[in-house]
């Protein structure tokens, strides 16, 4: 379960990599979402033993929007030319927010292993594991195929966010 949920990780991570980025950023963004992976789970245990299935279909539906909106901008800008004002994913904010996206299926998992007894620990430290590993082998990936790319490169992983919102909204 784990590894399936760090998918989403690995997936946008390809199109965040498209756009260009630095080691440096690939382990600070990794490091953060590795965290919400711990995080949001373990909320999602917590709020398991009180509120129904709603709650996670809604956070769900939630960033799946917040992805359509990064991708549609990420291709927008893409073809635009010059400088366009867009989602930065090295700011804090936009650190947040992507981590956010990628973790918010942690929740609602973590809403249903909260109405089972799931061992607390185990759970969260492996999610915490999968999501940060396979987020790295996303944006490596994605960092070594935007080099062959050039200025599409944006522009695809604008795509692969935008059609991740959508599958997220469906």
């Amino acid at each position: 379960m784990a590894a399936a949920l760090g998918m989403d990780a690995f997936s946008l991570g390809i199109g965040i990599g498209l756009r260009g980025i630095r080691l440096l950023h690939i382990l600070k963004l990794s490091s953060i979402i590795a965290l919400f992976h711990v995080l949001m789970p373990l909320a999602g245990i917590f709020a398991g033993q009180f509120v129904s299935g709603l709650l996670g279909h809604v956070a769900t539906t939630a960033a799946g929007v917040l992805l359509v909106l990064l991708g549609g901008h990420m291709i927008y800008s893409s073809f635009k030319g010059g400088v366009v004002q867009g989602f930065d994913y090295r700011s804090s904010w936009g650190t947040l927010l992507f981590a956010l996206s990628v973790s918010i299926d942690s929740f609602s998992v973590g809403v249903t292993l909260g109405m089972f007894s799931a061992d607390l620990l185990l759970t969260v430290v492996l999610f915490g594991i999968a999501g940060g590993l396979m987020s790295i082998l996303g944006l490596l990936l994605g960092r070594k195929v935007s080099r062959n790319l050039g200025e599409y490169g944006e522009a695809l992983g604008g795509a692969i966010l935008f059609v991740f919102g959508i599958l997220f909204i469906i």
